[in-house]
């Protein structure tokens, strides 16, 4: 069964920074996050943050635009992080590892429309946007696994 949706307003970085770091706290291997926006709406930042809080020693986290995959060693289980922009086909995908990392790691997915076919029906959705000034992100939360209800819950009290 569905959760309802619902959005969230961060009116700075930092705030973003609370919530990526809040509902990291509750990913555990086999999550998938699913990031969608235009470019500049957050959606790398929020990632990082997520990234950051995760690790025991704090590293580089550098956008992967260019290297499409970036992998992180954490606790509870490996970070893949990919961008995704840049494929053109369906089938690089599967050339980067990155379906079978859906059952293992945990998965933060930008431009996630690429993945077609291969999108995780138990994956979380987060859509980006920049609606006003400069810093105001509007984050809207949607899924189909009823896992993300626990999940989530935190969120709605950042």
């Amino acid at each position: 069964m569905p959760g309802a949706p619902f959005t969230l307003t961060c009116d700075s970085p930092d705030a973003t920074d609370r919530v990526a770091r809040t509902l990291a706290k509750n990913l555990a291997p086999g999550d998938t996050i699913l990031l969608s926006g235009d470019v500049g709406a957050g959606k790398t930042h929020f990632t990082r943050c997520a990234i950051l809080s995760l690790l025991d020693q704090p590293e580089d986290v550098p956008s992967p635009t260019y290297t499409l995959v970036q992998t992180y060693h954490a606790k509870p289980a490996d970070i893949w992080h990919a961008d995704l922009y840049r494929l053109t086909d369906v089938s690089e995908i599967e050339e980067l590892g990155l379906d079978a990392a859906f059952t293992d790691a945990i998965c933060l997915i930008e431009w996630p429309d690429r993945l077609g076919p291969l999108t995780p029906a138990h994956a979380l959705s987060i859509t980006f946007t920049a609606p006003g000034p400069e810093d105001v992100r509007t984050l809207a939360f949607t899924w189909t696994d009823d896992k993300w209800t626990a999940k989530t819950e935190s969120l709605r009290h950042v």
